[in-house]
């Protein structure tokens, strides 16, 4: 049996522990559901149901003597531990280099390149910040000098963040696109992102919609184009669609946060289509693993158990609900770091099996196999694990 329907949610940074090589990378020890559960009693009935303490031991928890779910964890194959490199994997893209990072900010001959390219009069910031916070601390400078602020964070990213009434939206994505157009080589970053926001003083300083991602495109052998050519469906939901640089996604369904995904994650499953619904619950990372929020995180996982009823309910007969992440982010550990660390991985169809331990999988483009091999294509990357779950 396959499945007409494939539902890809990725639980931003909700790693299981740390991988082989974490010490490498500084992230001994890490183990952000480990450690979330540690903290207190999290009340996950929905995914204990599915089998998510089946994957390992975990303090506070307890494993499902009879989970409906199938459950294990993936390495990270890539070099890498940022969204990008995670996504692109399960798309079938392994990295061998992993996409440059700035922790302490931008060398000054990439500064005074974006300078020159755009005609800006300088630019505030260079440095790792919040987005929320750096407007706060900056925006009034911004608006007395029209400098840009320019940020980063974790992930491989090159933020502009600009008042709209300063510099004008369109302006904005020009600035971006200049940024995108040098970002090459050895400063190839992942994502150029404009943060456009408005208000009057630091009080009310308020980042708007007008967000817009310039990233690199993804090699075109990998998941998404492949489905989309064959006339499937590839549906976005959230952040996917500017992962992607919108290769492959034949329809991006904006969402800004854990419920918005979620929501229209339930309204594509209402719609009639047969592919893949690939959606991204962005808080984990954003709004508690960066910020070191243990208490937030685990507020998030049981907001999101609490819904995901209403998930499986929308679900059809021939579908099939994959969940997993793409990094991790211990909300204890040292930093505001991604961790390197196994993405959770969780399996459920109303006729799939229930109870298989997946193992632990080499790589996140197992996923990518697995649902590529269920529409009868095959990647160069990754080892399906279909025949686990298809009766």
């Amino acid at each position: 049996m396959n499945f007409e329907r494939i539902i890809l949610m990725v639980l931003d940074s909700v790693g299981v522990g740390e991988m082989p090589d974490a010490a490498e990378w500084g992230d001994s020890g890490s183990d952000t559901l480990g450690s979330v559960l540690a903290s207190r009693k999290v009340n996950l009935p929905n995914l204990q149901r599915l089998g998510v303490g089946n994957i390992k031991k975990f303090e506070n928890f307890e494993a499902d003597a009879s989970p409906i779910g199938c459950f294990g964890k993936c390495a990270l194959k890539s070099n890498g531990k940022d969204t990008t490199t995670g996504h692109w994997e399960m798309a079938g893209i392994v990295l061998e280099k992993a996409f440059p990072t700035y922790p302490h900010g931008f060398p000054d001959d990439v500064i005074n390149d974006f300078i020159r390219r755009t005609g800006v009069p300088g630019i505030l910031g260079n440095k790792t910040a919040s987005g929320t916070e750096i407007i706060k601390e900056l925006g009034e400078e911004h608006i007395s000098t029209g400098k840009p602020i320019v940020y980063t964070s974790a992930d491989s990213v090159f933020q502009i963040a600009a008042h709209e009434e300063v510099i004008p939206i369109e302006k904005q994505y020009e600035i971006c696109e200049a940024a995108r157009g040098m970002l090459v080589g050895e400063h190839q970053v992942g994502r150029v992102i404009a943060r456009p926001f408005i208000g009057t003083d630091p009080g009310n300083f308020t980042r708007t919609q007008n967000r817009h991602d310039y990233a690199v495109p993804p090699p075109g052998n990998n998941l998404l184009p492949m489905l989309s050519a064959a006339g499937l469906e590839v549906v976005g939901v959230g952040k996917i669609a500017s992962i992607y640089d919108s290769v492959g996604v034949t329809k991006d369904l904006k969402a800004g946060n854990n419920e918005a995904s979620i929501d229209q994650t339930i309204a594509a499953l209402g719609g009639d289509s047969r592919g893949l619904i690939f959606a991204n619950l962005v808080d984990f990372d954003m709004l508690y693993g960066h910020r070191r929020d243990v208490e937030g995180y685990a507020k998030a996982l049981e907001d999101f158990d609490r819904r995901l009823p209403e998930i499986i309910d929308a679900m059809g007969d021939n579908d099939l609900l994959i969940i997993t992440a793409d990094h991790g982010n211990d909300p204890t550990y040292r930093g505001t770091d991604h961790t390197r660390e196994y993405a959770l991985l969780l399996a459920y169809g109303k006729r799939a099996r229930q109870g298989v331990d997946l193992g632990t999988r080499e790589s996140l483009a197992d996923i990518g196999q697995t649902v590529a091999e269920n529409f009868g294509m095959r990647l160069d990357e990754g080892d399906s694990f279909l025949d686990l779950l298809a009766e």
